[in-house]
């Protein structure tokens, strides 16, 4: 059994930073790396070890140790069951150790107007401080110490935030990934797996190379893990603010630790497909991000983003449902869309870019990187509606409970905003009361593109 240790980026730190606890002699791999110009590659290096923290007998051990923009730790693992790795080195101070240990904190962690049914086309997660991977066909214990955990997230209005960021400003807990769960199987049936041309894309059929899909802001890591798990043969790496948290990754999906605002430098080069869906309100410069992905790609890759605009639209009968862009200094109905005009202030305001989906088509469009891009507008029912038909109503229904959720998970947004909390919960409990009478035909408006990078 191998466990793969890898803590990425910049400054390479001493091996004495960390310590491992096991009750038998075990075999470790990890990688020590040096930094090549700005593309953070690790050279690897292969070296015996004796008798290191513990352990009796030679390790075979090859070490990469570096700590991320953030001079935070953190670490990527899979691990037997009988490991526990205890982090007890700040990168930003190399060599000194940190309490932490692993007594008690353990944790496992094309247009359809204005609705309609997905093609029977297959549908298609991100940067760099934590990845592990699980092994197979028993998972392995995920152990993270107090003291990571609390460096990842924090308690804000009731609910578990990253802790990197100050843009994006919606939750990371259990709460949040059970609605993004669920929402990704909504999307399947709307919008289908992937575009058409990725399984082409993902063939294993170049020798030498191994096909690599890169997921930007995978939140629950739904969508990574299915692609993982289809194409077995691919590396797959999935990049959030936190960790996934996921019993079940399959052997080939690396989940990482980034803010991706920072910059994709490290991944130039490696992918084949790159995915992002609904993080807008995190990122500060999209069209910044479009180019970095166009450098990140492989020739012929494939990118593949979808956003909405943080508005509501009111159903027109001749296809053109008109935008609700409500005054944020009234509290009124139409209740829903009166709350989505305010996280959409608050998210512009924290420094993300809520209207990116109005404009990714013409970014990527525009770039001289890109070709074939295929635009698709997906009008999804806010509620079962009864003047829509069947298929709409049990979207709508799907799309209804999502939404209840995501009224509870944009409360730390909107009250971080300096909105007072009687006007939030005013704006929530009319909302509620507004989707379950299903009383308004209402739509989210859903925007993806997909694209490939040009050979030359």
């Amino acid at each position: 059994m191998r466990t793969e240790l890898r803590v990425t980026r910049a400054e390479v730190a001493s091996t004495s930073a960390f310590k491992l606890k096991t009750d038998k002699k075990t075999s470790l791999s990890v990688v020590e790396g040096e930094i090549q110009a700005s593309r953070f590659v690790a050279k690897r290096q292969e070296k015996k070890v004796k008798n290191f923290d513990g352990f009796s007998g030679d390790v075979d051990f090859t070490a990469d140790w570096l700590h991320d923009r953030t001079g935070l730790l953190l670490l990527i693992w899979s691990m037997p069951r009988n490991l526990v790795l205890s982090s007890l080195g700040s990168m930003a101070h190399p060599g000194r150790m940190l309490d932490a240990d692993h007594d008690s904190d353990d944790e496992s962690l094309a247009s359809l107007p204005p609705f309609s049914a997905a093609g029977s086309t297959m549908d298609s997660h991100t940067s760099n401080d934590v990845s592990m991977r699980s092994p197979s066909p028993t998972p392995s214990v995920w152990s993270m110490t107090s003291s990571i955990r609390a460096q990842a997230f924090k308690q804000e209005y009731g609910r578990e935030l990253n802790n990197y960021s100050e843009v994006y400003r919606l939750p990371a807990d259990d709460e949040e990934l059970d609605r993004l769960n669920k929402q990704h199987e909504m999307f399947i049936e709307v919008m289908g797996k992937y575009p058409p041309c990725l399984p082409e894309v993902m063939r294993d059929d170049v020798p030498g190379e191994t096909k690599a899909c890169l997921d930007l802001g995978c939140g629950s890591g739904a969508w990574i893990m299915e692609l993982a798990r289809e194409f077995p043969q691919s590396v797959t790496v999935a990049v959030d603010l936190v960790p996934m948290q996921s019993l079940t990754m399959p052997d080939n999906c690396r989940s990482e630790i980034d803010d991706i605002n920072l910059g994709l430098e490290h991944f130039f080069g490696d992918f084949n497909v790159v995915h992002a869906r609904l993080i807008s309100s995190g990122i500060r410069d999209y069209p910044n991000l479009i180019d970095q992905i166009a450098h990140v790609l492989r020739p012929a890759g494939l990118l593949i983003m979808m956003e909405f605009d943080f508005y509501v639209y009111e159903h027109r009968p001749d296809g053109n449902h008109q935008r609700l862009e409500l005054d944020t200094s009234i509290v009124g109905e139409p209740w829903l869309a009166r709350w989505m005009s305010y996280v959409h202030v608050a998210a512009q305001n924290a420094g993300g870019y809520p209207d990116a989906a109005t404009h990714i088509h013409r970014w990527i469009t525009a770039h001289p990187a890109f070709e074939h891009s295929v635009y698709n507008d997906y009008w999804i029912p806010v509620s079962p509606h009864p003047g829509f038909d069947e298929f709409q109503k049990r979207i709508g229904a799907q799309m209804r409970d999502d939404i209840l959720s995501f009224l509870k998970s944009g409360r730390p947004l909107l009250l971080g905003s300096g909105i007072p909390e009687p006007i939030v919960n005013e704006l929530q409990a009319n909302a509620e009361r507004e989707l379950i009478s299903a009383s308004r035909a209402q739509y989210i408006r859903c925007q993806s593109v997909h694209c490939r990078k040009k050979v030359s």
